[in-house]
């Protein structure tokens, strides 16, 4: 769902790293177009070049006269030493979105350790080093915004979802606690909690029905990403100087009922 003219968000002058966004119809590319379209700077990131690649051209080709900049950096985050990097190659930014996930499906029973280890190391230790990282530098700035991406997964008991549901549960923890350790510094911590959602790699898993999971949701429907990436979007944004220590759904009503 591209960016309606005239609800742009203002990010100009505003530099934002977004994880997990090197995939045409994720998430993370699409919170970057709404981003794009208010005028900020883009650093994204993935593991692979050549899909970046053509997110970074996507970006500029929608960016029509925008003076915004956007670059890719290849990052595997799954590696503590390539967070590490990323965080020196992003340099100072106002925006943080922990975006990039593993999901995983498997009964408790049946979970490798390989699995395991990997959400935890991409859905928990990536945002918390980059949190770190980056936070005193939007500190020494004058503040920043930093936006996690969590899940209803979180809050629900959903069977074959153990691993996934409880990397999620521990960012909203992270969270509320940043929010705590750097409302002094002016910066802001909150997460989004999406519900289902029709991005490219569910649909792959799931088939273009979702298996049925937008009949769980009050509004009987799967989300469009860009639903979703406008509630990201607000948060990282000025309009929301007020919160901080959110955790926001965007579920269609899912959590609700």
């Amino acid at each position: 769902m591209p960016v309606a003219k005239g609800e742009a968000m203002d990010f100009a002058g505003k530099a934002a790293l977004i994880t997990g966004s090197g995939a045409i119809g994720g998430l993370g590319h699409v919170t970057a177009r709404v981003l794009a379209a208010g005028g900020a700077d883009l650093i994204l990131t993935g593991t692979d070049p050549e899909r970046g690649a053509q997110v970074v051209e996507d970006l500029r080709t929608a960016g029509g006269e925008s003076t915004a900049t956007v670059r890719f950096v290849t990052a595997d985050v799954t590696d503590t030493a390539a967070v590490q990097q990323l965080a020196a190659d992003a340099g100072a930014v106002d925006i943080l979105i922990n975006n990039a996930s593993v999901m995983t499906f498997a009964p408790t029973t049946e979970q490798d350790l390989a699995g395991y280890d990997a959400a935890f190391a991409v859905n928990v230790r990536a945002p918390f080093l980059l949190t770190a990282l980056l936070a005193p530098k939007m500190a020494a700035n004058g503040g920043g915004s930093i936006v996690n991406v969590s899940s209803t997964a979180a809050g629900l008991g959903m069977p074959g979802m153990a691993v996934y549901g409880a990397t999620k549960a521990a960012l909203e923890s992270l969270t509320r606690t940043w929010a705590a350790e750097f409302a002094s510094s002016n910066v802001r911590v909150n997460a989004v909690a999406p519900g289902p959602m029709r991005t490219s790699k569910v649909i792959a898993a799931l088939g273009p029905d979702m298996g049925g999971m937008g009949l769980t949701t009050a509004l009987k429907r799967t989300a469009d990403p860009a639903e979703v990436a406008r509630v990201v979007a607000f948060l990282a944004g000025d309009r929301a100087s007020y919160v901080t220590g959110a955790v926001m759904p965007a579920d269609g009503g899912r959590t609700a009922i």
